[in-house]
């Protein structure tokens, strides 16, 4: 979900008597959306290229690849239009990719996303997230969540319990990546949970120009240098046309200005 999804729009598109929580299409010049109300923006696709990343915050979710290049099962969750889905499956052609999205409404509009058909490599599981990873163990290379309602992001996908489920749900060397809003006030408990559930190891960057921090939990013995990372960064650019070097520029000023004990120390 982008950062336009705020207090204000939910008061605004009330006084237009206009439904929250419904999913809806919204269709521009250039773009095709997916809104919980007739303002805010779930998910955005171009309509030139329907299976690239339109919102940045999406992009800056990639970041995994800095730390699995090459994951074989990619679980999301929340669905919305479909952006991560789409581009992790075609992507990522020897993974598999499950999506769980609890709003059977939401999966009902997934044609209109061009969202590919189930199949062996890629399926949408219609389930309450918290439930579904209740129980998994070492099920996933690459967790990402996405799931957000009409009131942004619900509790149960946001408590200790759930990330140390997500955590657990990690393969060895796995990676868990987070969409958070900077307007939400619990942003800083949000990323206390994921880093414990982590054992420490977090990275944090910021979507171009949104509001959006991207929080990344690694499940890995020894993680990457920087000089590491930029590096992979660069051969990422090269072979995908996706810039994370700007990503790994902001997971850096972030570990410099943020003293946090239990922290990992980085070469």
């Amino acid at each position: 979900m982008s950062a336009d999804h705020n207090q204000f729009r939910r008061a605004l598109a009330e006084r237009c008597d206009k439904t929250i929580g419904e999913p809806v299409i919204r269709e521009g010049r250039r773009t095709r959306s997916l809104c919980f109300d007739a303002l805010a923006i779930q998910s955005s696709m171009r309509r030139s290229d329907p299976l690239e990343l339109d919102l940045p915050y999406t992009r800056a979710m990639m970041s995994f690849q800095l730390f699995r290049p090459d994951p074989k099962d990619i679980l999301i969750v929340g669905l919305g239009g479909g952006s991560l889905s789409k581009y992790c499956f075609h992507k990522f052609p020897s993974a598999r990719v499950t999506t769980v999205e609890i709003d059977n409404r939401v999966i009902a509009l997934r044609e209109q996303f061009f969202v590919p058909s189930e199949s062996e490599r890629f399926r949408i599981v219609h389930a309450d997230a918290a439930e579904y990873l209740s129980n998994k163990v070492g099920f996933a290379d690459v967790i990402l969540l996405d799931g957000f309602d009409a009131s942004g992001l619900p509790a149960s996908l946001s408590n200790q319990y759930f990330y140390d489920c997500c955590h657990a749900a990690l393969r060895d060397e796995g990676v868990l990546v987070a969409n958070l809003l900077n307007s939400d006030p619990r942003l800083a408990t949000h990323l206390d949970r994921i880093r414990r559930a982590c054992d420490g190891k977090l990275f944090r960057t910021v979507a171009r120009r949104e509001g959006n921090t991207i929080a990344i939990g690694v499940k890995q013995a020894t993680v990457p240098g920087w000089l590491d990372l930029y590096a992979r960064a660069e051969a990422i650019t090269k072979s995908m046309g996706l810039d994370l070097y700007r990503y790994v520029k902001k997971m850096e000023r972030h570990h410099q200005t943020e003293a946090v004990p239990g922290s990992p120390s980085f070469d």
